[in-house]
């Protein structure tokens, strides 16, 4: 489940998906829209029109998990289409955008790179 240390990337469907889809339904749309292995080891996630529902779709060995999420009250800072179906996000944004944060916050600490003690 959310197997971080083996996720390659995380590719978000921009604009909005009907999440009607299930499984194969978001399987063929990675493939065949988005040009994308859903075999691979990356995060798909979708949001609905509303914004406030989102799934995740993750191969795991022998099988997909489907992963879904409904907020209650607000919703997530999704990003709108542009030229292109699909971005890669880094996991850092991704925790922003669960956490209703926009995946470009400006207010966030930068990552440091440095690994030295002074």
């Amino acid at each position: 489940m959310l197997n971080k240390k083996h996720i390659d990337g995380v590719y978000l469907a921009l604009g909005t998906t009907d999440l009607r889809k299930s499984i194969d339904g978001l399987s063929i749309l990675v493939q065949e829209s988005f040009n994308l292995d859903p075999f691979s080891r990356s995060l798909f996630v979708f949001c609905n029109r509303k914004k406030d529902k989102i799934k995740i779709l993750e191969w795991d060995n022998n099988g997909f998990w489907l992963y879904y999420k409904r907020l209650e009250k607000g919703t997530f800072q999704w990003p709108d289409k542009s030229e292109s179906k699909t971005i890669l996000i880094d996991d850092r944004q991704f925790r922003w955008l669960l956490d209703g944060l926009s995946i470009n916050e400006r207010g966030a600490h930068r990552a440091v790179k440095e690994r030295t003690i002074i």
